[in-house]
Order: C-alpha cells, then sequence, then structure tokens
C-alpha cells in the first residue's frame, strides 16, 4: 500500500508545498513540489486568501491520505511567527475540511528523520531530500524541500508503510539514527 502525504512548510510569503508518495519499502518518490507566494506589501486578508486558495487547490488536486505541517515554533521575529501560524492555520482548516489526518512536526524531528542529525542545516536537509527522491538537483526554495521534508518524516514517522520483518531492516541511516534517538528518549532513566 502506497501512502500519499502533502506536506506544508507554512510562511506568508512563500509556502511550500509538497507531496510524496512512500510505499511499504518506506520508499518516497516524489509526486509534485510547489511554492505558493504572496506579495509583502499586498494587504493580509488578500495574502492570507490567495495562500488558502493555493493549499486547498493542491489538497483538491493530489487528495494526500494524511498533512504534515510544520509545528510554529517561538522566534525573536513575532511577525514571522506570525504569518507563519495564520498559514498553518489556513492548513489545518483544509485538512479538516475533508477529513484529512494532520500531524504538526517540529523542525529538529524532520531534521532528524531525513538526515539523522536533528540540527541539521537547510543544505543538508534539502540535500538529503533530494537523494532520497532521486533528484538531479535541492528543490527551490529551500521552503519546497523543506515541505517534501515534511512528506517524508511524516510517513516514516507514522510507520503508514509496512513495517520490516527485522527491526531496523530497510531502513536508510537516516531512519536508523531517528528510530535509535527516540527509544532513548523514551526509556526510562532510572535513579533519576
Amino acid at each position: 500500500m502506497t501512502l500519499r502525504v502533502l506536506g506544508i512548510d507554512p510562511g506568508l510569503t512563500r509556502c511550500g508545498v509538497g507531496v510524496v508518495d512512500v510505499d511499504t519499502t518506506r520508499v518516497p518518490t516524489l509526486v509534485s513540489v510547489h511554492t505558493l507566494r504572496s506579495a509583502p506589501d499586498a494587504p493580509l486578508e488578500q495574502r492570507l486568501l490567495l495562500i488558502a486558495r493555493g493549499i486547498e487547490a493542491l489538497v483538491d488536486e493530489f487528495r494526500p491520505d494524511a498533512m504534515a505541517i510544520e509545528r510554529v515554533f517561538a522566534q525573536n521575529n513575532v511577525r514571522t511567527v506570525m504569518g507563519t501560524a495564520q498559514v498553518s492555520g489556513l492548513a489545518l482548516r483544509a485538512a479538516a475540511e475533508r477529513d484529512i489526518p494532520v500531524a504538526l512536526h517540529t523542525p529538529s524531528e524532520v531534521k532528524a528523520a531525513v538526515t539523522g542529525y536533528g540540527s541539521a542545516d537547510k543544505k543538508q536537509v534539502g540535500a538529503m531530500v533530494a537523494r532520497l527522491l532521486g533528484l538531479a538537483e535541492v528543490p527551490k526554495p529551500a521552503d519546497a524541500a523543506d515541505a517534501l521534508a515534511l512528506a517524508i518524516c511524516h510517513a516514516w514517522r507514522r510507520g503508514a508503510t509496512a513495517a520490516p520483518a527485522t527491526p531496523g531492516q530497510g531502513l536508510t541511516p537516516a531512519q536508523r539514527a531517528w528510530r535509535d534517538a527516540e527509544k532513548s528518549v523514551r526509556a526510562p532513566r532510572l535513579g533519576r
């Protein structure tokens, strides 16, 4: 069974949207990638409407089984956080209206899933996304690559693909590193 995941890297000026199919061997395949844009000098309500319509059109066109959205995290730039949060809300609404399950993933979760290192930079994430999807070059801008990374992360995290017969069999090095990191977080600590 193949799982189709639509990933969204929310942003008010640039919103990355990536769609991947992940099969039972956990291999991701690029379906589509887009960057929705709105002009910074346009009225906020018009910018939000433009992004909302773009997200809805892509969701309706690609009919994902699940959506993955980057979790908004605190930054020093309140304006950026507000725009990101507003666009996240639009994506959540689009999913809810269509009964599509949604998961929110932090940037470090996505980096760990795709590269095996939770503090990877955007260049490393983009390079690994291109490698995993068999692309000749990294999707640009970075928002597009990040959206694809979100979709891949979600598919792998959800275990939506068939589990290998032997634990760890069929996993990429990044997936093994992430699995091991998750185990260490979940393991009870004695003596504390």
